[in-house]
């Protein structure tokens, strides 16, 4: 599988399948622009292609997971037409809505301060974990801009509850990463210097399972958060266990369960 060449990300791709992007923009807090919008979007149809992928990990270059939206460009913001301003929206909201609809599991590796569209990206991962120097914040409202931008709203609440979501929306302030594990903001906080380590052994982890039974379960754990029926989620459900019982991989899975030994996985 090939992927495009890009310029606001540096990509890397294992033998295992585990894809790490690395936001490639350091001397500018690996900030966000239209460009990185658009590569974000590129990256995540890439990898959705790649039937031998496993596993999406987002990172950043340097000192910083991602500064939000670049500032230099942000000062064109108050002159721009409605409609230009919303075509610049949709874009940016088009590349972390693929990020989230990744087939694969994607994992955010926080290394450093991911502030207003830098937060957006963390939470569209399914899995974060952070450096002792992470830092986030919804700084959309320190530039005259509502903290609900780019799925914020909706998926802060989920993860803090919503009277902490609101505190961190209407303030504006720094969240470290010990407040964050504490709150379920992050899964954890590495050690100094640990970070990708950690990362390497939750991919490990996942990669020793079935690709079309992690695969259905993020699509079952995101389409039922979005619905208000226990009965429907069941559904939901049921129909993705009959569909994994027809796959070469499940039957390998328990017949190596049953035999103590690795399952050998095929994708198929």
């Amino acid at each position: 599988m090939s992927y495009p060449e890009f310029e606001t990300l540096d990509l890397n791709r294992s033998d295992a399948g585990v894809v790490t992007a690395r936001l490639n923009r350091p001397d500018r807090l690996n900030a966000m622009t239209s460009l990185m919008f658009d590569e974000l979007e590129l990256l995540a149809r890439a990898v959705t292609a790649d039937r031998t992928a496993r596993v999406l990990v987002l990172t950043g270059a340097g000192s910083a997971f991602c500064a939000g939206y670049d500032i230099e460009d942000a000062r064109e913001l108050a002159v721009m037409s409605g409609l230009d301003f919303l075509e610049l929206q949709e874009r940016a909201a088009r590349a972390l809505s693929g990020i989230r609809s990744v087939k694969v599991p994607v994992i955010a590796a926080v290394n450093g301060v991911a502030a207003g569209g830098g937060l957006s990206l963390a939470l569209a991962a399914d899995i974060r974990i952070a450096a002792p120097s992470a830092r986030f914040n919804a700084a959309f409202v320190r530039i005259g801009l509502s903290a609900g931008d780019l799925g914020v709203s909706w998926l802060l609440p989920r993860l803090v509850g919503p009277a902490l979501a609101a505190e961190i929306a209407f303030t504006g302030r720094l969240v470290g990463a010990e407040e964050a594990a504490r709150i379920g903001l992050v899964n954890s906080v590495s050690a100094e210097g640990e970070l990708l380590a950690d990362v390497d052994a939750m991919t490990e982890l996942i990669c020793a399972n079935s690709p079309a039974g992690i695969a259905m379960s993020k699509r079952a754990m995101q389409a039922n958060a979005e619905i208000t029926s226990y009965a429907a989620a069941m559904e939901l459900e049921n129909r993705g266990q009959a569909l994994l019982t027809r796959t070469e991989d499940m039957p390998e899975a328990l017949a190596a369960f049953l035999a103590k030994r690795p399952a050998v996985f095929t994708g198929r």
